[in-house]
């Protein structure tokens, strides 16, 4: 019986490395220290494959960096005063690679090839990782939860991996300059941006533009859900009717996405309705309307079937889901905007453990905004706001009561806060039982019923920052029965 030929064992693979470019480069910049201005805007020290290539390369970058000379006589002095001298090798390996220098000309090119192999090094990191986590390495995470980590990490490294600068020339930035003036020049609003729905909003913003992230925050009862809905719907809206302004049979090339982390898709279905046939959601629920309310009520929803308005209405999303659902919406139906409702019901990206939810409010932040720029889009995300503003007398929210404040604050374009004077002055209706008398008891109720008669379906929207325009407040209309914002008509109050 013949033995059975078994395979040669093959031979290990090393990671991606190219030493004689980290040499090259490194002659260059010891050789000219003005070769480092080719690559210093996306090299770092961790990008060389040898650790003492990287540590040359830090001493270099920090006296280039100081104005200083960086040499082998100069970084022989600093090494040996470190006492790293022979770690790096010694006079002589400062020495051979001087000359293993290539021209200025070429650094840059160089400089690419080294971080180009730092990022396949990368990639069989976060390889190796997957596999080991399909094999059970983790068992907390499961299949989906691993293709979640899996995302985070690739986007984590095309983010802070891609570190060259996407300068534009002024001509170039002056263009888009003129292009978003002359959009704003020839709609009337003056809206640049996307269409709101609301008037003095518009005006106030030009529109929501792309890339910003825009907080909405409000105490419970405010109707920030409602607002962002408005908002939304007004957008969706406004998509659809710019398709149709030469084919009315057309359909938007873009959408807007609601991710409702509260509320069920057919709860905002049904909101929607609500508002727009002007029935009471609540006695919808219950059933309590009239044949010709129904009626209504159906024939809107046909009517605003074509809106581009997609909802999701997954419980406790993590981060990395939702990019990866909103990059697909990009990819297949084209997004126009994002609203998350809300940022404190979201998770994490699968596989990261923030140490306390200060730092994950800030990763979800600053995801959010990522998202924001990555698609182009502009995303609202709707936040809770602290209790403090309970102990206050003036109950108008200020940027210290966003809860986790200092993260959400520093990543947001815009923060706005929706705030209803009619919901706390409801709440504050006297009590017979607090008065001796009943003229007191009365003589406050008449201030009351008066306090009430002025802040009746009014509400506030408070633009506490905006990078790219005047802060204030923008007086709106509120109707409690349908949950449904619009623009304040200060001519017939």
């Amino acid at each position: 019986m013949n033995a059975i030929d078994t395979p040669a064992p093959l031979a290990p693979r090393l990671p991606p490395s190219n030493l004689a470019a980290e040499q090259a480069l490194l002659g260059a910049l010891l050789a000219n220290n003005k070769a480092y201005e080719r690559v210093s805007e996306f090299l770092a020290p961790e990008h060389f494959a040898h650790p003492v290539h990287g540590r040359i390369y830090e001493a270099i970058a920090r006296r280039a960096e100081a104005g200083q000379i960086a040499d082998p006589v100069t970084l022989r002095a600093e090494f040996e005063h470190s006492g790293a001298l022979a770690e790096v090798g010694g006079m002589a390996y400062l020495a051979q690679l001087l000359s293993a220098m290539v021209g200025i000309i070429n650094a840059g090119d160089y400089g690419r090839v080294v971080r180009d192999a730092w990022l396949r090094r990368q990639l069989v990191d976060i390889g190796e990782l997957v596999v080991n986590r399909a094999y059970g390495a983790e068992p907390g995470l499961d299949g989906s939860d691993q293709i979640e980590a899996a995302e985070q990490a690739l986007f984590e490294l095309a983010t802070h991996g891609d570190q060259e600068g996407q300068a534009l020339t002024l001509r170039k930035a002056l263009s888009i300059a003129i292009d978003l003036a002359s959009k704003a020049f020839h709609n009337q609003g003056s809206v640049s941006g996307l269409d709101t729905g609301l008037r003095d909003l518009n005006k106030r913003t030009g529109g929501l533009h792309p890339s910003d992230l825009i907080i909405l925050a409000g105490r419970p009862g405010m109707g920030k859900t409602a607002l962002a809905t408005k908002v939304a719907f007004g957008a969706a809206r406004s998509m659809l009717a710019s398709a149709r302004a030469d084919n009315p049979n057309a359909l938007a090339k873009e959408c807007v996405a609601i991710f409702s982390l509260e509320m069920s898709a057919d709860q905002l279905a049904t909101r929607l309705l609500a508002e727009e046939a002007r029935i009471s959601g609540d006695k919808i629920r219950r059933g309590e309307i009239a044949t010709r309310d129904f009626d209504s009520f159906v024939k809107v929803s046909r009517e605003i079937s074509d809106i581009p308005l997609v909802i999701d209405d997954t419980p406790a999303i993590t981060l990395s889901a939702l990019r990866t659902r909103c990059r697909r919406l990009k990819r297949t139906q084209g997004l126009g905007l994002v609203v998350v409702d809300s940022l404190q019901l979201m998770r994490p990206a699968a596989g990261t453990r923030p140490e306390s939810r200060v730092l994950e409010i800030s990763q979800i932040t600053q995801g959010l905004k990522a998202i924001a720029k990555e698609l182009a889009v502009p995303v609202i995300a709707l936040s809770q706001l602290s209790r403090s503003v309970e102990s206050r007398d003036d109950k108008r929210p200020q940027l210290s009561d966003l809860r986790e404040s200092g993260s959400i604050e520093q990543a947001a374009d815009m923060v706005m806060f929706v705030y209803r004077d009619e919901y706390y002055l409801q709440q504050r209706e006297p009590n017979i039982t607090s008065f001796d008398r009943d003229d007191k008891y009365q003589e406050a109720m008449e201030k009351w019923k008066a306090d009430m008669q002025t802040v009746y379906q009014k509400a506030e929207l408070i633009i506490a920052k905006q990078r790219h325009g005047p802060t204030g407040k923008i007086d709106l209309y509120f109707e409690g029965e349908f949950t449904r914002f619009a623009d304040l008509d200060t001519l017939h109050e």
